[in-house]
Parts: structure tokens; C-alpha cells; sequence
């Protein structure tokens, strides 16, 4: 037998974090938090004592340290400091319930477990048994890690021996949330953040060392993750983390004192700021706020959004208020991040726009065939940055990842330009009257009503069992619930859609239910 090839060595801690330092931005600042500022120098440092305390309890290749920990910089310091041994990464939601994690670190059979101190007292709630779970670390933002691992960090050596890897060697999972059966841990390669990295971050958002970045959006899920720590530093650009919960006042006041160039949210967000901005500007008894005068966003030269398809409405919004365009995308867990993306300069309000460069689409119907243009057909994606397979979900796997294509589950059509337009998700679409009905259409179109704040559509059975749409709206202040006000909805959407698409029935609630990712969970309605 002859030797194969030899395997070129690569491994993500040395490309995002060592070729920085090899590159001459170590005294450059790489995070930027309300408690102190971080260079690229002392992001090495931790990364790589971090890693030998790792190594020092025993933690060694392909083993899997989980992560419940808020956006501070030492996420950065555990994620990459676990690559660089060749262990695997799992950030995970940190707004789950004890339950949950006991599933995620007996399902991922996670030796090591990062908490941040403040999410302590939910894993002390854990009930059953932990059968893989060896070491608990417990990490504070100003502290740093509580004892023992506090002595293994404090001695350990500030230079690392960066395993051997590769491209193709696993380099983290993410969980993708559970909206059909338990949630799925995505393995991805070492190499996907550069993909994604190269596409979206350069190739759509032409993001440079210049750019300071601030994403609304966490990093335990694979938006953030990009958004707030491997983006930046793929250029040796600047992050802006903020370990609070992101309410419209302390976004702003982030904005206001950190001044980035590029701001990441979520629809549900956007609308939140604004109507924040409209109760201020009225306090003030401003009626049309000049989107020129100096305002918070005034540093920021692009807004993006994803998890959601962003409403025409917000869009316009805020773009009246601020002056900037929000340029609108979609990704998914499996993908890594953004495929599908409006672009500077490029912009169809309502629209997902075309393809990432890098990336290819195709829309096909049930039997697998792809569906003309101007038809609704499901989101199958093929690029380098997709995930191996799902852990220990075989089935899934299979019906998801099918060769080099993976199926998104999102409805979309295609214009004659070329414009993606989504239709929903493929279990939230309705078939009413045999005809299928976007509920994010019917939602565009009741948000534009004035007394609306918020809504959500789901099919609902009629007295002949036939799905029909119903809607479950979120009112803004100065409106008062009645049942003319409900006929008035209806009316809205009828005398603005074919008649088949308005709401049969409106429901006036409080507040709507919501993921951790700020997506409304219509299966919850329904």
C-alpha cells in the first residue's frame, strides 16, 4: 500500500485567534465590554491557558466540553481553548430549564461543563443523573473561574501545543431547537467559520479590521456566534459583547458608548427599538425625528437581520427613523449562518434576495422535483459550511442532509429577477381551499394596521374542520380591545389580500410566545 497525500494541518483556534498575533494585531483591541477592554494579545493568552488547564484535568481530543455561558470574553477564551486541544465546543442556550440540560450533557455525554455563575442556580435544579459529566467549571466575568480550576489556569503554561487537525476534523456542534422531537446537536467541521466567514461576513457585509461589531443576537446560537466573535476576528476586527439581556435601552446604550460599525438583531428586536425611539420622541414632543441629527445608530453603516423574515413595515420604520437600511438574510444551524441575503445597495423590502456567493439554492415540491419559478416550493441549500450529521439522529440526518443539499424546511418562490420571497416555515404554511397561504403574508399585512403591535397567524379548524387562518395580535398602547376593533382587522387584511388569506378569527393577547432566539413560536399557538 502507498501513503495517501499528506494531510495539511489546519486548526480554527490558530487561524482566528494565533493569526492574528502572526499578523501584528496583538495590541489591538478584539472585545470590547462595560467592565474593561480586550486586545487580541490577551484573548491568546487566555485561549491558550485555558487550554492547558483543560489539558491538565484530563480533558483530551474529540472530547466535548458543553457551554451554559453568557456573551463574555471568556466564551471566547473556552471555545477556542478547547479547539486548540482538539476538543469540541458546545455552546448552548442559556435561557433553558434544568430538564434541558440534563438532556444536552447526557445526550452530547460532555465530560467538561463551563457555566457562568449566574446561570449556577438552574443546573443546581438538575435532578437526574449526570452518567458523563466528569468536570464542572464555573466562570465569572470579573473573577474569572472559581476554584480548583482557577489553580490550573493560574499555573498554567501561556504557550500551547496546538493539536494536529484538519479541515475536516469535527470542530464544535450546536443544537438546533426542537420545534419537531428533541433538539439535534449539529456536528461542524473545523473550517465552516472560515466558509461562512468568506460568504457572508466579506463577501456581503465587506467587513474589515476597521469595523467594530455588535450583535443583539447571543452567542450560543449560530448567528451570534458568527455575529459577535468569529466574524470579527477572521479580520481582526472589534466586538462589542453584552452579557445582559438585550432590551431595547440597553441596546441603545451600547450603541450610544461603544459606537459600532455593524449591528446585528432580530425583527422582534427592531420593532422593539423602535417603538422604544416613538415613546422617547413623543416624551419629547419630536413628531418627525430628522434620521441626519445625531442618534445611536449614527457609527453604524449596516443593520442585519435574520431569524425571521423581516417585515416590510420594520424595514421602512427604520429606516424613516434612523437613515440606515436593514439588510434582511436567512440561516440555520445546519448551514452555519446566513445563505440567503439581501446585500448593500441591493435591497427588496420584504424580500430574502439571492443566494450568498458560495452557496446554491433550489425550491422543490413534495415529490422532490424542483417547482417553476413564481411557485412556492421547500429550501434545499448546498454549500461548504453545512454540518456533518446530527449526533446519534441517524433518520434526521438522512432527511435533512440528503447528499450535498439540505433541506431548510422554509417555504420560498422566486421572482422573475431572481428575488427569494419566503412563504413561512414549511409546518407553519396553511392550505386553505386547497390554495397555500403564507402566514408571515397575512402577518405583513395586519402589522401594517396601526393598532397593531405584533401578530401572529396559525391555521385554525372552522365548523367544517377546514383550516382557516386566525390571528393572535399584540395591540400597541392607546388601543383598547373590542370586538369592533376585530372586525376592523379582518376587514384590513380582506380589502389588501385575495379573500381566502384574511384571519377568520382574531384573538387580542398580551404577549406572544417566543424562542430565546426571539422567533415567534406559532406551533405553541396552534
Amino acid at each position: 500500500m502507498t501513503a495517501g497525500a499528506p494531510i495539511d494541518f489546519f486548526n480554527a483556534a490558530d487561524y482566528f485567534v494565533d493569526r492574528n498575533i502572526r499578523q501584528g494585531r496583538g495590541h489591538k483591541i478584539a472585545v470590547y465590554t462595560e467592565y474593561r477592554n480586550y486586545t487580541y494579545n490577551d484573548m491568546q493568552k487566555m485561549a491558550t491557558k485555558t487550554a492547558n488547564a483543560f489539558r491538565e484535568v484530563g480533558i483530551t481530543v474529540d472530547d466535548r466540553i458543553m457551554m451554559i455561558m453568557l456573551d463574555v470574553p471568556q466564551f471566547y477564551a473556552v471555545f477556542w481553548g478547547a479547539i486548540m486541544i482538539g476538543a469540541v465546543p458546545i455552546p448552548v442556550n442559556t435561557m433553558l430549564t434544568p430538564d434541558d440540560y440534563e438532556y444536552y450533557l447526557n445526550d452530547s455525554r460532555a465530560k467538561a461543563l463551563v457555566v457562568s455563575e449566574q446561570l449556577l442556580p438552574t443546573l443546581a435544579k438538575i435532578t437526574g443523573d449526570l452518567l458523563y459529566l466528569r468536570d464542572l467549571v464555573v466562570i465569572s466575568e470579573v473573577q474569572g473561574a472559581h476554584i480548583p480550576f482557577k489553580q490550573k489556569y493560574r499555573h498554567a503554561p501561556n504557550t500551547v501545543k496546538t493539536e494536529f487537525t484538519t479541515k475536516d476534523d469535527v470542530g464544535f456542534w450546536l443544537y438546533s431547537s426542537g420545534s419537531t422531537g428533541s433538539p439535534k446537536g449539529a456536528i461542524h467541521s473545523q473550517y465552516d467559520m472560515v466558509v461562512t466567514s468568506e460568504s457572508f461576513a466579506k463577501g456581503i457585509l465587506g467587513i474589515t479590521e476597521d469595523d467594530i461589531v455588535f450583535s443583539a443576537a447571543r452567542l450560543f446560537f449560530s448567528y451570534g456566534l458568527g455575529n459577535g466573535m468569529y466574524f470579527p476576528m477572521s479580520v481582526g476586527a472589534s466586538a462589542v459583547l453584552n452579557a445582559h439581556a438585550p432590551s431595547p435601552e440597553n441596546v441603545f446604550r451600547h450603541l450610544e458608548k461603544f459606537r459600532p460599525t455593524i449591528f446585528f438583531g432580530v425583527p422582534t428586536l427592531y420593532g422593539q427599538m423602535l417603538e422604544y425611539k416613538a415613546k422617547q420622541d413623543k416624551e419629547h414632543g419630536i413628531k418627525k425625528p430628522n434620521p441626519n441629527d445625531q442618534h445611536e445608530l449614527s457609527s453604524v453603516r449596516v443593520c442585519v437581520s435574520a431569524g425571521e423574515a423581516l417585515p416590510t413595515d420594520i424595514f421602512k420604520r427604520w429606516k424613516d427613523r434612523f437613515g440606515i437600511e436593514i439588510i434582511d438574510g436567512i440561516g440555520s444551524t445546519e448551514m452555519l449562518h446566513i445563505f440567503l441575503s439581501n446585500r448593500p445597495g441591493d435591497i427588496r423590502p420584504g424580500s430574502t434576495g439571492k443566494p450568498v456567493p458560495g452557496y446554491e439554492l433550489k425550491l422543490v415540491d413534495e415529490s422532490g422535483q424542483e417547482v417553476p419559478r413564481g411557485e412556492i416550493g421547500t429550501l434545499h441549500v448546498k454549500g461548504n459550511s453545512a454540518a456533518q450529521q446530527y449526533w446519534r439522529k441517524r433518520e434526521k440526518t438522512k432527511s435533512t442532509m440528503q447528499g450535498e443539499w439540505v433541506n431548510t424546511g422554509d417555504k420560498y418562490y422566486v421572482d422573475e429577477e431572481g428575488y427569494y420571497w419566503c412563504a413561512g416555515r414549511a409546518d407553519d404554511m396553511l392550505k386553505v381551499g386547497g390554495i397555500w397561504v403564507s402566514p408571515i403574508e397575512v402577518e405583513n399585512c395586519l402589522s401594517q394596521h396601526p393598532a397593531v403591535f405584533e401578530c401572529a397567524v396559525v391555521g385554525a379548524p372552522d365548523e367544517k374542520g377546514l383550516t382557516k387562518p386566525k390571528a393572535f395580535v399584540l395591540l400597541r398602547e392607546g388601543y383598547t380591545k373590542s370586538d369592533e376593533l376585530k372586525e376592523e382587522l379582518k376587514k384590513w387584511v380582506l380589502d389588501r389580500q385575495a379573500k381566502f388569506k384574511y384571519p377568520r378569527w382574531i384573538e387580542f393577547v398580551d404577549e406572544l410566545p417566543k424562542s430565546a432566539t426571539g422567533k415567534i413560536q406559532r406551533f405553541r399557538l396552534r
